[in-house]
């Protein structure tokens, strides 16, 4: 029998190949038929590896969820953009690759991510959400997310509804 180790670290420049991967896996799992295809592959060619690469050397804020050494899943996060909400931390983006998903990778990324957050003295944390994901939906109100805000996002004059969770 084979033990997988689960690990939860910072991302490095190295990882900007399997983060992109990721994204790319991620994002065509969660929003195929919610964001318009055209759409969809623009924002996935905008964010390959050079991309990840940058974000990370910039000192950008990226987890990454790793399942026997393999990069699964990523975070990204810092201060809440939203001027309307009071929570300071905020949760960016959060994704695994669709096989990955539903064995507890995702909580734990999470959790890790809101510790993170509250190491660098942020209180309170916001997430957004397209309403028309409902794993995505799910999964925060599972997390004991509270739904206070809504908002729009306009993906090639496509208006899409979000969602605003929230934790103290």
């Amino acid at each position: 029998m084979k033990t997988l180790s689960i690990d939860i670290r910072r991302a490095r420049s190295n990882d900007a190949v399997a983060i992109a991967d990721v994204h790319e896996a991620a994002w065509r799992g969660a929003y195929a038929g919610i964001i318009p295809h055209g759409a969809l592959n623009k924002m996935i060619g905008r964010r390959g590896p050079r991309w990840w690469a940058n974000a990370i050397r910039r000192s950008a804020t990226v987890l990454v969820v790793e399942l026997g050494g393999e990069v699964v899943g990523y975070a990204t996060m810092g201060r809440n953009r939203a001027r309307q909400l009071p929570q300071q931390g905020e949760i960016y983006e959060l994704y695994l690759r669709p096989e990955h998903q539903g064995i507890g990778l995702g909580s734990r990324l999470f959790a890790a991510a809101r510790a993170m957050l509250a190491e660098h003295g942020l209180k309170g944390l916001v997430v957004w959400a397209l309403e028309d994901n409902a794993g995505a939906l799910s999964f925060y109100a599972g997390a004991g997310g509270r739904d206070v805000a809504e908002g729009v996002e306009v993906f090639d004059q496509k208006a899409l509804r979000k969602v605003a969770f929230v934790w103290a």
